[in-house]
């Protein structure tokens, strides 16, 4: 005969399904959505509510070692990230820096922050929980998640926020790849675009003056220096401007 579910086994079943559906959740908006941080921004929100001690949340990233928040549910959140720059200290920058998961209370947090406790003074924010968030090297930093509460963030907590942030990983690192790719794509698609239209005009200037192509380039790159338009610009142009049927 099953043993009947405590309440503590019942919670955790309950928070466990919180953090399935928000992951669920995340998987459609990669779907649906292309850019990247309009993904976090829903990342932040989601996450705040599958984890019910957090009332605030953000995302971090570090550019070339300067931190910089480009997710949060609002502009209270963003105080306490910039307190955190301001200072050089704090549990994001240290979940950031050492990829470790990091669950303070106020208490410890004056103690290990100093700086950063006296530029959050006044913020209301009693317990911090930061992960690391990893999508490669240049793209890097924390989720965070702040608690008004200042009994601190529970164990529970912290290895929900680990379970979303691994699966959360994964799925962002994949979006990433793929709008890098589609990025690219484009940049090498509007090259090609470009060239064939040059290669037009360069041949119609070959035609009309009888110079070989490396003057009629030369005579198309000293124009466009002159009009100061885009090479493509001119190209374009005077494509249009030299196939137009009369009339």
């Amino acid at each position: 005969m099953t043993e009947p579910a405590t309440s503590g086994e019942n919670e955790v079943l309950q928070r466990l399904d919180e953090v399935t559906g928000a992951l669920a959740g995340l998987s459609q908006v990669l779907d649906e959505e292309e850019d990247l941080a309009v993904i976090m921004d829903r990342v932040c929100r989601q996450v705040v509510r599958a984890i019910p001690d957090a009332n605030l949340a953000s995302v971090t990233v570090l550019r070339d070692s300067t931190p910089e928040s480009i997710a949060w549910t609002d502009q209270h959140t963003l105080a306490v990230d910039q307190a955190q720059y301001q200072a050089g200290e704090g549990p994001c920058l240290a979940a950031a820096s050492s990829r470790q998961m990091q669950r303070v209370t106020v208490t410890e947090a004056a103690d290990r922050w100093p700086a950063f406790t006296h530029a959050a003074t006044g913020l209301g924010i009693g317990s911090y929980l930061s992960a690391p968030l990893f999508l490669d090297e240049k793209y890097h930093g924390s989720l965070n998640l702040y608690g008004m509460q200042d009994h601190g963030f529970r164990e529970l907590d912290a290895a929900l926020l680990e379970l979303y942030t691994t699966a959360a990983e994964a799925a962002l690192r994949n979006a990433h790849r793929y709008l890098r790719a589609r990025r690219q794509i484009g940049h090498l698609q509007e090259a090609l675009t470009s060239r064939a239209v040059i290669d037009q005009a360069k041949g119609i200037v070959m035609a009309v003056h009888r110079i070989p192509a490396d003057e009629a380039f030369a005579m198309l790159v000293q124009q466009s220096q002159r009009e100061n338009r885009k090479l493509r610009e001119l190209a374009e142009h005077f494509v249009d401007e030299n196939t137009r049927p009369e009339g």
